[in-house]
């Protein structure tokens, strides 16, 4: 969903709101370098499994009432997206006592981290801004950008829609603004595309 290239891979990347995904550990595993920070972590692991469980039941209500919305070509079934969905959760809470103690799994939260200027490379952002547009205001939105800007050299967030597949009202002032203040912003396409017409990432350099 990044469209994460081997040149990206070398730089130290930061995963904002990372939540109990396994990017982290499968990144870590093949020797990358990747901080995952989210208010989540304040929480213990079977905390963390009964929250996910629970929230699990409605997304998965929610998919299989609103199938049309999503592109089934890879994940082939309401089955497989829960036995992806919980499978993540199991590989992210196996890494996450020695990534605690590592400092992989930060407890942190946008839009102000707790990490130098420039620190990272590359930060991501997933399934947090613009998806829950009713939830956080523009305002919101481009605090955190600027501060993911702020402590790497790239920023990328995705997707650039609502949970519902429409047009996110904050996105088109969010790339105004930042390109007013000398932000360089780029839509690109990247080959995912699971929520139907979500197939875009932002791009955020500092000029």
């Amino acid at each position: 969903m990044f469209a994460i290239t081997a040149p990206d891979t070398r730089g130290r990347i930061l995963d904002c709101g990372a939540g109990p995904a396994s990017f982290n550990a499968e990144a870590t595993a093949e020797g990358h370098r990747v901080v995952s920070c989210d208010p989540l972590y304040r929480f213990s692991a079977d905390q963390i499994r009964t929250s996910v469980e629970e929230a699990s039941v409605t997304l998965l209500a929610n998919v299989e009432e609103n199938t049309n919305r999503f592109v089934w070509d890879r994940m082939g079934s309401l089955d497989r997206l829960r036995e992806i969905r919980l499978g993540a959760m199991d590989r992210f809470l196996e890494d996450l006592p020695t990534g605690l103690e590592q400092g992989r799994y930060r407890e942190d939260a946008l839009p102000h981290l707790d990490f130098a200027d420039g620190e990272f490379d590359l930060a991501l952002c997933s399934h947090l801004l613009f998806l829950y547009s009713d939830t956080f205001s523009t305002g919101f939105h481009l605090a955190a950008i600027r501060e993911m800007c702020r402590v790497s050299g790239e920023t990328r967030v995705f997707p650039l829609l609502g949970a519902y597949g429409e047009p996110s009202p904050h996105l088109d002032p969010v790339i105004r603004h930042l390109r007013k203040l000398g932000y360089r912003v780029e839509r690109r396409k990247v080959p995912y595309e699971f929520l139907r017409g979500a197939n875009e990432m932002l791009a955020v350099t500092r000029l």
